[in-house]
C-alpha cells in the first residue's frame, strides 16, 4: 500500500468516527478512574487542572495523532514509517509507531483485568453475591474476588474474547455498529443515575465537591495526576487514535472531529461523577476511597438505597459496556 492508499473500508461519516473513537476514549478511565482520582485530588481543584489538560494538552495531541493515522493509512509502526519516507527522514521513526504499540499492550494488560472486574461484579450484582453491611465486608468480598487467580482469568478473557469478536468483524460492521447502541445505551444509564442521584440528598454535595475550586487543595501531585488523567482518558499516545484515524476520510475536518471527541468524552466523565457522588454523599461515606470506590463504597451505598438491587445491576451493566468500548 502506498503512503496514500486509503485502506478498503473507511468510518461511515463523521460521526462513525467520531462514535468509535469516542467509544475508545470513554471506559473505565470516566467511570472507574476519574470519579477516584477526583476524590483523592480535592475534587474541584482536580477537575479544573484536568479540564485545562485536556483543552490546552490533550486536543493539540489527539489533532496530530489522527492527522499522522490519516496521512499514513496504517497501523502506527506503518504510518510513521511512510510519513518519515515522504519528508525523506530514516525509518528509525518507526520506532516511536513501535513504543505507542507497546504501550497499547501494556494498557491493555491491566485493562483486561479491570474490566473483567466489571463483569464479575455485574454477575455479583444480579446473582445476589454483594451482600455485605459495612465497607470492611465488601473489601473482603473484593479482595476474595481477586484472590483466585482462576476467576479472574475466567472474566479476563471473557473481555478479551468478546472484544476480539467484536474487533474481528472489522470497522464498519463490528466496532462502529457495536458503539452505535453500546455508547447511548451507557449515556442513558448515567443520566437514568443522575436524575435518581437529584433525589437522594447528596446532590447538591457532589456538585459542590466537583465544581467548587479550592486552591488549598491543589498540589504538584495532583497537577501531574491531572495531566496523566487527560492522556489515559484520551487514549493519545497508546496507538489507539492514531489507528482509527487512519480510516478517517479525507474530506473530514479533523479539528471539529476532534473536539467533538473531546467533548463528549469530558461530558461523560463529569456525568460519572455527578452520577456516583451523590450515592457516596447522601450514604454518608467518603469519595476519597481509591480504586475501591466503585467497587467497594458504591456497592455499600446501593444496598442502603430504594431501587438500589435495580440501580446497581444498571450501573454494572453501564460499567461493562463502558470496559468494551474502550
Amino acid at each position: 500500500m502506498t503512503a496514500r492508499e486509503k485502506p478498503k473500508t473507511l468510518w461511515v461519516g463523521r460521526w462513525g468516527f467520531i462514535l468509535a473513537a469516542t467509544g475508545s476514549a470513554v471506559g473505565l478511565g470516566n467511570i472507574w478512574k476519574f470519579p477516584y482520582m477526583t476524590g483523592e485530588y480535592g475534587g474541584g481543584a482536580f477537575v479544573l487542572v484536568y479540564l485545562v489538560c485536556i483543552l490546552a494538552i490533550g486536543i493539540p495531541i489527539m489533532m496530530a495523532e489522527i492527522s499522522f493515522g490519516r496521512r499514513g493509512r496504517g497501523s502506527p509502526i506503518d504510518a510513521i514509517r511512510r510519513l518519515a519516507q515522504e519528508s525523506g527522514r530514516s525509518s528509525v521513526w518507526s520506532l516511536f509507531g513501535w513504543m505507542a504499540m507497546l504501550c497499547g499492550f501494556m494498557i491493555l494488560s491491566f485493562y483486561v483485568v479491570v474490566a473483567g472486574w466489571s463483569v464479575s461484579y455485574l454477575w455479583k450484582a444480579v446473582s445476589g453475591g454483594l451482600a455485605g453491611s459495612s465497607v470492611e465486608e465488601m473489601a473482603e468480598i473484593f479482595a476474595a474476588n481477586n484472590a483466585n487467580p482462576w476467576n479472574l482469568g475466567f472474566w479476563s478473557t471473557l473481555v478479551t474474547l468478546a472484544t476480539m469478536l467484536i474487533v474481528g468483524k472489522g470497522v464498519q460492521e463490528g466496532i462502529e455498529k457495536s458503539v452505535r447502541w453500546m455508547m447511548p445505551g451507557m449515556v442513558l444509564i448515567l443520566g437514568i443515575m443522575i436524575v435518581y442521584g437529584m433525589f437522594s440528598g447528596g446532590f447538591g454535595d457532589a456538585v459542590n465537591f466537583l465544581f467548587a475550586f479550592e486552591i488549598g487543595k491543589l498540589s504538584s501531585e495532583g497537577l501531574l495526576a491531572a495531566m496523566g488523567q487527560a492522556f489515559f482518558t484520551l487514549s493519545l499516545a497508546s496507538g489507539a487514535i492514531l489507528t482509527y484515524g487512519s480510516y478517517l476520510s479525507d474530506d473530514k475536518s479533523i479539528a471539529r472531529t476532534t473536539f467533538s471527541v473531546a467533548f463528549f468524552d469530558t461530558l461523560v466523565a463529569l456525568m460519572a461523577g455527578l452520577a456516583i457522588f451523590p450515592i457516596i454523599f447522601a450514604s454518608g461515606m467518603n469519595p476519597d476511597s481509591g480504586p475501591g470506590l466503585i467497587f467497594m463504597s458504591l456497592p455499600l451505598a446501593f444496598q442502603q438505597m430504594p431501587l438500589g438491587t435495580l440501580l446497581e445491576i444498571a450501573f454494572f451493566i453501564m460499567l461493562t459496556l463502558a470496559a468494551l468500548t474502550s
